[in-house]
């Protein structure tokens, strides 16, 4: 689909990422975007439409699909990250995540694909992680709600192409955002990251993984798991 005169709908899209996806499409000539957010008054992009929504809460994810019948572009950008690990980590960090990432994503894209549908297909983007497929032990809640929702990904992708909508995942490692202000090393330009990813659903492709180690890790999933975690070899050798 044309980013082009579009209507899109961006969750999270009050800062970080979110927020770069709401300039690029306005840069790219999209005819309306919607920023939601818990707080609207939160969105200070020019030209944005704000829109209250809490992904986590269903009657919010009701509201706004009745409020955005025009979209034809969903961007399921928001999402959190408690650091939350396997053994230590409490359950609620788990829970918060998983409806959050998972249930948030899938309450969003049910009831908004009718709304695809009706003005023509579109495209739903979805903003996975790297971590959808590595973990680190002591933020284990982040990726296993990553590595569900590419699953949930990946059955809208099946599910709505019936219907002509193209469902696209974005993967990425760190980005120059709040969310990951408290980590040393290269970051990528979430603005960079944005644009690549309406490029991807311009082109009507499936999937945009954003940066090398994202392709790394990606490429190393069909070895045996101990190329991607050396050290658990070495301990158990």
């Amino acid at each position: 689909m044309q980013i082009e005169g579009a209507v899109a709908l961006v969750t999270g899209g009050n800062r970080g990422l979110g927020d770069q996806f709401v300039k690029a499409l306005l840069d790219r000539g999209a005819a309306k975007v919607y920023a939601a957010a818990r707080n609207p008054g939160t969105v200070t992009t020019p030209g944005a439409v704000p829109l209250a929504l809490d992904i986590t809460d269903p009657a919010s994810v009701r509201a706004a699909a009745e409020q955005a019948q025009d979209v034809r572009l969903l961007i399921n950008n928001a999402g959190i990250s408690t650091g939350t690990g396997i053994l230590d980590g409490s359950t609620d960090g788990f829970r918060r995540e998983m409806d959050t990432h998972v249930f948030g994503t899938l309450d969003m894209s049910r009831a908004f694909a009718p709304v695809l549908a009706r003005n023509g297909g579109g495209a739903l983007l979805n903003v996975l992680s790297v971590l959808s497929w590595y973990v680190f032990p002591d933020n284990a809640a982040y990726s296993a709600a990553k590595a569900a929702e590419w699953a949930v990904t990946n059955a809208l992708r099946v599910q709505l192409a019936g219907q002509g909508t193209l469902v696209t995942a974005l993967h990425v490692g760190y980005m120059d955002t709040d969310m990951a202000a408290a980590v040393e090393g290269p970051k990528t330009d979430p603005a960079k990251v944005a644009h690549g990813a309406l490029d991807t659903i311009e082109a009507r492709r499936f999937e945009y993984l954003a940066d090398d180690i994202s392709a790394q890790v990606k490429a190393g999933l069909a070895a045996d798991p101990a190329a991607l975690y050396p050290q658990v070899a070495e301990l158990l050798a």
